[in-house]
């Protein structure tokens, strides 16, 4: 990265050197929205880090952006020391990053197995078809039934169980929990700790920051198209006054 571009990370942030991840002075535009303004934060391998904030702060877009399915970018997008924002979408997933999106992306007109298979496998590492039963016993259960025959926590378990086939070290997960019973949240977070213990790294936008306290070490807070604040998890309890006003509950 060329000399000058790193900005000075915040009082309680990892170092740079041990960063998996980097984002630095990201920006990104919808057309003429500018909807990112300037994102700062980084991620070492092995945590998992949330992205906190009320709707529109940026948290899905900044997801997007490190994925590349954003039409215009600009900054530093930074995984494994090479810089990845001029890279396209297929070559940043290529290095060993998966996106499971908030709608989850299900073929309706494929059964599980079938959604589960899609994905090619870019890296070696990828966790096996049985593995991913040990995860979600659902998922074995309903292998022949079709994408539009699955409730809400199965597609999730399904969108989640695809991305751990390809080889990706590092995974993106939108609101893995939204609309969720309480049952399944409390199976997702399980499935999040032991991915964790299995040397995945995961970045998490989460509107429940009740559950990301369960599973994250660290805690990014989003506003209008910027982190501004990074909470540590053995902080939450003592910043729950500070949370609250940043996130309107």
């Amino acid at each position: 990265m060329p000399e000058g571009t790193r900005a000075a990370p915040a009082a309680g942030a990892p170092s740079a050197a041990a960063a998996l991840l980097e984002v630095r002075g990201l920006n990104a535009w919808y057309g003429e929205s500018h909807v990112l303004h300037g994102v700062d934060f980084e991620v070492r391998g092995g945590e998992v880090v949330t992205l906190l904030g009320r709707n529109g702060a940026g948290k899905t877009t900044t997801l997007k952006s490190i994925m590349g399915i954003v039409p215009r970018r600009a900054g530093a997008i930074v995984f494994e020391g090479r810089d990845t924002i001029a890279l396209s979408s297929n070559r940043i997933a290529r290095l060993g990053i998966a996106y499971c999106p908030e709608e989850r992306g299900i073929f309706a007109s494929l059964n599980v197995e079938e959604n589960l298979l899609l994905p090619p496998q870019v890296r070696p590492g990828g966790l096996t078809v049985e593995q991913i039963f040990e995860l979600f016993p659902n998922l074995r259960e309903r292998l022949r039934s079709q994408g539009t025959k699955l409730s809400g926590g199965e597609q999730q378990m399904l969108a989640i169980g695809r991305i751990l086939r390809t080889g990706a070290r590092l995974l993106l997960l939108d609101e893995p929990t939204e609309g969720l019973a309480p049952v399944i949240v409390q199976q997702i977070g399980r499935t999040i700790q032991r991915l964790k213990a299995e040397g995945f790294t995961i970045l998490l936008v989460e509107q429940n920051f009740r559950f990301a306290s369960t599973v994250a070490d660290r805690h990014y807070v989003m506003e209008h198209g910027r982190v501004v604040d990074m909470i540590p998890n053995a902080e939450l309890g003592a910043s729950m006054a500070k949370l609250h006003d940043y996130l309107g509950v």
